[in-house]
């Protein structure tokens, strides 16, 4: 790390990009948080990166004023490379370095861009308007020449969503129609769209998990009549300050209360394929629909975890997520998955496997149809399809049957979960 001291025992202090997730050696400045000549306090967040699985915050490790930024917004950030410059207080000239902008060892300070930006849209001019929008809208923006800072963001403070970007580039068929990437082919017109970051690291997981995990399905019905009236009635107790308990906190946490009779289902197999690893923590991923495409966060120990605080996670992953501010250690470290695609539509899927972890369960809509009642009759009934995909060299169809029977006892009888807890 490089310092030039001044007389006034401050010094210029190079900030170089930490390493932020397992693997990571470059990320996308998405956006400054502060400007040159900022004073800025120690831990202070100064810059959003994107990385292929979550966006990331930069906080600054002393306290100092900005001096200069070696990476602009857009481009690429190399880890153990310069981000940006601060002016600190220093201990005196005694201390002092032959000033320099980069060190000797470290990678060019200022990467490329990205993607090629046209000259009919500035970079400079998006900084009239600070402009919250993820790395694939901004690519969006710039494949359709179109200024970020034009959009209107319907999103939490103001965020472009994809949405925004499509409805705004449907109201000017010009930009659209002189996007490079749109080329005939037989008559028709297409797009070429990279596949990159989030959604290229989902494709390369996914067809790792099918080319490598023998895939089994079981389906199941459940009525959760009785979970959902027994959720109306705490939440009615609750104060308007409490988290409201939602149907994904009740799946969750009796997934964790089936998982202590069946361990095995909250297991990896190794890479080698000759180890099961079972886990006595349950680390249960939530699929959420973010502006970035499918993530997968889990909340840590649920096993562990009353189920107002696994309410709490629910709502935190998920706004998150809807925000493109997950971290990585919300992304890492899964035991088992939901997915919860009845928020969208459907009543049966064939999820495949978050490898590598052993099951998924996806959830569909749920549906008032008449059943059967234990006296005979015939009543309404709230009811949803749940679908398992499991790892055959691991689980068997009876493991999941009996692991999915044990579930389905808990959420319809919701007050045999609450025994267990006590």
């Amino acid at each position: 790390m490089n310092a030039d001291v001044t007389e006034n025992k401050t010094m210029k202090e190079d900030f170089i990009l930490p390493d932020i997730g397992e693997g990571i050696v470059e990320c996308e400045l998405v956006e400054w948080l502060v400007s040159v000549g900022d004073q800025v306090e120690e831990d202070q967040p100064v810059a959003d990166v994107q990385t292929d699985k979550a966006l990331v915050q930069i906080p600054a490790k002393h306290a100092g004023r900005v001096e200069k930024f070696y990476v602009e917004e857009g481009e690429i950030a190399k880890v153990h490379a310069p981000l940006f410059q601060m002016e600190i207080a220093g201990e005196g000239p005694e201390e002092s370095s032959p000033a320099r902008d980069v060190p000797d060892s470290a990678p060019e300070a200022k990467p490329s861009k990205v993607e090629h930006v046209s000259q009919s849209v500035a970079p400079s001019d998006e900084t009239h308007r600070k402009v919250l929008a993820t790395p694939a809208v901004r690519r969006i923006a710039r494949e359709n020449d179109v200024n970020i800072a034009e959009v209107s963001g319907t999103g939490p403070s103001g965020r472009v969503l994809k949405e925004d970007m499509l409805n705004y580039l449907d109201g000017e068929p010009s930009a659209a129609n002189t996007s490079a990437k749109t080329q005939p082919v037989s008559g028709q017109a297409i797009e070429e769209i990279p596949l990159k970051g989030i959604r290229a690291v989902m494709a390369e997981q996914m067809q790792k998990s099918v080319s490598t995990i023998p895939h089994f399905t079981y389906a199941e019905e459940i009525d959760i009549t009785a979970c959902n009236a027994l959720r109306r009635e705490l939440n009615d107790s609750l104060s308007p300050d409490d988290v409201r308990l939602t149907l994904m906190a009740f799946f969750i946490k009796s997934l964790s209360v089936a998982l202590t009779q069946f361990p095995i289902v909250n297991s990896h197999m190794n890479e080698t394929g000759d180890t099961i690893l079972q886990h006595r923590d349950h680390n249960i991923g939530m699929a959420v629909d973010s502006p970035m495409g499918l993530l997968v966060p889990n909340i840590k120990a649920v096993n562990r975890r009353s189920l107002s605080e696994v309410a709490a996670e629910v709502r935190r992953l998920t706004e998150a997520g809807r925000a493109g501010r997950l971290s990585p250690d919300d992304m890492k470290g899964g035991t088992i998955t939901i997915s919860n695609i009845g928020a969208i539509g459907g009543t049966v899927t064939t999820p495949i496997i978050n490898k590598p972890e052993v099951a998924i369960v996806g959830i569909g809509r749920i549906q008032s149809l008449p059943r059967g009642l234990p006296d005979g009759s015939i009543g309404l009934r709230e009811v949803l399809n749940v679908s398992w995909s499991g790892d055959h060299r691991v689980l068997d169809g009876g493991t999941i049957a009996r692991f999915n029977n044990e579930w389905k006892r808990l959420l319809e009888q919701p007050s045999q979960m609450l025994l267990s807890l006590v």
